[in-house]
């Protein structure tokens, strides 16, 4: 940890950099709002951070190599890990109920933590964390799916022969109806032609292999169903 040479220094920061680089291209190729530079800052910052520390106490160690002088390794690493959530916070976003970015939020903290790691010449931890970060963001949703339970919007015509319909299709897919809330408008259709809309919205538990995208694209495909939608409240 003492005796830092500029090779050494550069080395750290190239591999920040090279870190921040990657887990920040996986962001932006989703499209998120904390992209590569995003990411680069951020771990690079942090590994700043930690070759401040080692240079402070290599140069404390050199002043007095007796150990007279105590120094705290960690104090502004610490304020790092708790002042990246101010940046994080800036990533999630709450629209229409709905709350997204806190997985980059997240990745946005680890990579702070990797940028340390790197500072202080932990190369071969952070490279694992490295590795570990691309396989949750994009591996593991591909191998464990887990369908939070949503409500499902369906509005239709021809109540008896399209609640047959929808119910038949649920019981065959495994999927349980946990609630339904409904709504009947009426509505002109035609020259004093009146018929019933109806609205159904579903709570629903899915299997793990099957996903709303299922049931909006089977359900629309009846002529009787007239919007399929889902929501989050």
């Amino acid at each position: 940890m003492f005796d830092l040479d500029w090779v050494d220094i550069l080395i750290r920061i190239g591999a920040a950099v090279l870190a921040g680089g990657i887990i920040g291209v996986e962001r932006e190729h989703k499209n998120r709002p904390a992209g590569m530079r995003t990411n680069v800052l951020v771990c690079l910052g942090a590994c700043i951070i930690a070759l401040m520390e080692c240079l402070l106490r290599q140069e404390m160690h050199s002043a007095d190599p007796d150990g007279g002088v105590s120094f705290t390794v960690g104090r502004l690493s610490a304020q790092v890990i708790s002042g990246i959530g101010f940046l994080g916070a800036g990533t999630i976003f709450i629209a229409q109920k709905k709350i997204t970015g806190l997985t980059t939020a997240a990745s946005l903290w680890t990579v702070a933590c990797m940028g340390l790691l790197i500072g202080y010449g932990y190369y071969w931890v952070a490279g694992a964390c490295c590795v570990i970060v691309i396989i949750v963001l994009v591996i593991m949703q591909r191998i464990i799916r887990v369908n939070a339970i949503k409500r499902v919007e369906v509005r239709f015509t021809h109540r008896a022969e399209t609640l047959a319909y929808i119910n038949s299709f649920f019981t065959q897919n495994n999927v349980k109806i946990l609630d339904v809330d409904f709504h009947i408008e009426t509505m002109a259709d035609g020259d004093k032609i009146q018929r019933n809309i109806y609205t159904n919205l579903y709570t629903l538990h899915l299997p793990s292999k099957f996903s709303y995208m299922d049931i909006a694209n089977h359900l629309s495909e009846n002529p009787n169903i007239l919007v399929v939608r889902t929501r989050n409240a």
